[in-house]
């Protein structure tokens, strides 16, 4: 039985132009699962960023990744089949300075893996963001993760974002990698639950968002007991837990 949360901070921005922004990181199973249940956690959630893993690429993929944008609230801002698979939403409150779907190396007989991006803006706060969905190997996620650092860095913003299914517990080699620089939302501010897979039955946290220096998480974690994010939606919308982040993102200098 979910027990009602306390509310993470809602979006804003501040009059120094810092933003407070709410990130939601969710892998949705190329949406074979009920639609309708996960425009509704998304919609409750209320976020300015979604980083989708598994997004639809095949046949009309651009058409049912915009439906779903739709029926949330929110727009489509990049990737899906062009990343094979992770692909970026935003609320209307976000001014798109660019994006960028990258593909990453081959490894034969692996699926094809691939990174969502884009720079924003809410009000003064420029970030970087950046979804990706990481190997099931062991070594080529470890070497994804490297590529992973290296991308958004070379989005060539001070504040990023970057999150997705990792496809690894904490305490993996890549977990640690990805930790060494950045922040793991979840261990600065914890909130909501930890355990973000399977979700009918979840006992590990494989799904995460990190943050660079200078953001303040104000907290992070699966949403249930969020008002209006109903557990059978969460069990019924695909077969992970979401992870929401309430992130506040100081001005940009440039």
């Amino acid at each position: 039985m979910a027990t009602s949360l306390q509310p993470l901070p809602n979006s804003r921005t501040d009059a120094d132009g810092s933003a407070v922004i709410r990130v939601l990181s969710y892998n949705i199973r190329s949406m074979r699962d009920d639609t309708d249940a996960l425009a509704r956690v998304i919609a409750a959630c209320a976020p300015d960023l979604v980083l989708l893993q598994e997004a639809p690429r095949l046949f009309r993929w651009r058409k049912k990744l915009t439906r779903l944008a739709a029926a949330s609230g929110l727009v489509l801002l990049s990737g899906g089949a062009t990343a094979a698979g992770p692909a970026l939403l935003c609320s209307l409150r976000a001014t798109v300075e660019r994006t960028e779907d990258v593909l990453l190396p081959l490894t034969p007989g692996q699926h094809r893996r691939g990174l969502s991006t884009a720079v924003v803006r809410f009000g003064g706060a420029r970030v970087g963001v950046l979804s990706c969905h990481l190997s099931l190997r062991p070594d080529e996620r470890h070497e994804q993760a490297g590529l992973l650092l290296d991308r958004l860095e070379a989005l060539g913003v001070t504040h990023g974002v970057a999150g997705g299914d990792l496809n690894e517990r904490p305490g993996g080699r890549t977990f640690r990698r990805l930790g060494d620089g950045l922040r793991d939302c979840w261990t600065a501010e914890p909130w909501g639950r930890e355990y973000t897979f399977p979700a009918t039955e979840p006992d590990r946290r494989i799904d995460a968002v990190f943050v660079t220096e200078g953001i303040e998480v104000l907290g992070c974690g699966v949403p249930l007991g969020l008002p209006g994010v109903a557990e059978a939606d969460l069990r019924a919308a695909t077969d992970h837990l979401p992870v929401l982040t309430a992130l506040r993102v100081p001005a940009s200098a440039t």
